[in-house]
């Protein structure tokens, strides 16, 4: 009772401070009024906890509509046609652009340690991150061709690079200033909110595609998207931050090494990098419906727009649900996701095998879209709400760096699913990842609760 009587004046004390409208809103938004909204954060981020909850709320929504206008499973590839470039280079830009993500986070996620606050980080990757997309809009202008697939490629492993940075500060700066069991609403709702933006582009590229030029107008998207970003980070930058704990951050390589150790001392935390690895069957389908829906229907810019309104309507629709339920049950998210995306493969297999008529309508193909990306939103909310909750302060950045940095090195690996489509077609590669998919469905159902 005295804790609960200590929280509930921690929150009266937030909710003067931050300001009464700014209060109001946050317990109207979160729809709590408790005094669990302290919950497994620094007395001293409660004092800010709504200017928080907002600040990094509008600058994860900016990044997230940001990202969907560079998408590497929708607007990339379709510049690259666009550009002349050869098919192979499209087939690696998801490997590239989740990759280079993943893979250098051991290291910097020792150097993130070394900072007590550790905003700033972030703040570096989204001012490369825009850097990044205004270059890859001079590419459209300028390149063509094999030319302009290599310097795709090589942007947007800079571009993938920069948001490592902002991933694996993130994670840490959200588990310091929002409270346990409201993280899930907060992420919930930047997702809902940025797939109904990106909605709204879709709807215009679908509308009026016809009047643009594919590669001015997809040139056009990356400016906007590197915008997008620098105001993000200037709203980033609002977030009152307590300093935090920097043990191990020494020597960056033998702090990353020593890390590496939690997957064989830490049982929970391997349980969820083996789920996590097999969650990347969801990650890598995307792409072959796209890839299918182009070869059955044909493609042409309105076509682009109503796979992109697809997209958008997955996440505007579901996410600030599935924030919600995380919040109770990340690991039961991750399930149904997973569930989603092996019952719409193994359905999209039979279909192509029947020779159904359906099957040569671009609406079919946003159908299926919309249940593939509802499955990735589910599953990447869902993994991201429990390794959030499965750390605490002075383990959730090597938790990120750890699982982020295997996970990359088996997202390289595979991409040999690509190879299997060549050789047997995409709609077998879709099946072998509904295969895995449903395995991963099963395991995440074994994990340990730790929601909630």
């Amino acid at each position: 009772m005295k804790a609960q009587a200590e929280a509930a004046t921690r929150h009266r004390q937030a909710m003067a401070e931050s300001g009464s409208r700014l209060g109001w809103l946050y317990d109207q938004v979160t729809g709590d009024e408790d005094a669990r909204v302290c919950k497994d954060i620094p007395d001293a981020a409660c004092r800010h906890q709504p200017r928080n909850f907002f600040a990094y709320l509008v600058a994860n929504l900016l990044g997230k509509i940001g990202d969907e206008l560079a998408s590497a499973r929708l607007i990339l590839p379709w510049l690259l046609g666009a550009l002349g470039a050869p098919a192979a280079f499209a087939g690696f830009l998801v490997p590239v652009r989740e990759a280079g993500v993943l893979l250098p986070q051991l290291l910097v996620a020792a150097y993130v340690r070394n900072k007590p606050h550790r905003k700033g980080v972030w703040l570096l990757g989204a001012v490369l991150t825009a850097f990044a997309l205004f270059l890859l809009a001079g590419v459209a202008w300028g390149l063509d061709g094999a030319t302009a697939g290599w310097a795709v490629l090589g942007l947007v492993a800079l571009f993938s690079l920069a948001r490592g940075l902002c991933s694996v500060s993130a994670k840490d700066v959200l588990g310091k200033t929002v409270s346990k069991t409201r993280r899930g609403v907060l992420m919930g709702y930047s997702a809902g909110l940025a797939g109904f933006a990106t909605l709204l582009v879709g709807g215009y590229i679908q509308a009026r595609g016809a009047q643009f030029d594919d590669v001015g107008f997809i040139a056009g998207l990356l400016v906007v998207a590197g915008a997008l970003w620098l105001l993000a980070a200037a709203v980033f930058a609002a977030i009152q931050e307590a300093p935090g704990a920097t043990e191990g951050g020494g020597n960056a390589l033998a702090a990353a090494f020593a890390s590496l150790g939690i997957l064989r001392t830490d049982a929970e935390f391997r349980r969820y990098v083996v789920n996590r690895a097999l969650l990347l069957s969801v990650a890598l389908a995307p792409p072959f419906y796209v890839l299918l829906a182009q070869q059955r229907t044909g493609s042409d810019l309105a076509s682009l727009g109503l796979l992109v309104i697809a997209s958008s309507l997955a996440a505007s629709l579901s996410s600030p649900l599935l924030g919600r339920l995380g919040d109770r049950s990340s690991r039961m998210v991750i399930a149904l996701g997973t569930g989603l995306a092996a019952v719409t493969g193994g359905a999209t297999w039979a279909l192509v095998e029947a020779d159904a008529a359906l099957m040569a309508h671009t609406w079919s193909f946003a159908a299926l879209y919309v249940l593939i990306s509802l499955a990735h939103s589910a599953v990447r909310l869902g993994r991201k709400i429990y390794l959030v909750d499965l750390g605490n302060g002075g383990s959730r950045s090597a938790y990120v760096a750890v699982s982020n940095t295997v996970i990359g090195v088996l997202m390289l690996a595979g991409g040999l699913v690509g190879v299997v489509a060549d050789r047997f077609g995409v709609p077998v590669a879709l099946l072998l990842l509904a295969a895995v998919s449903l395995m991963a469905a099963v395991h995440a159902l074994r994990l340990p609760e730790v929601s909630g």
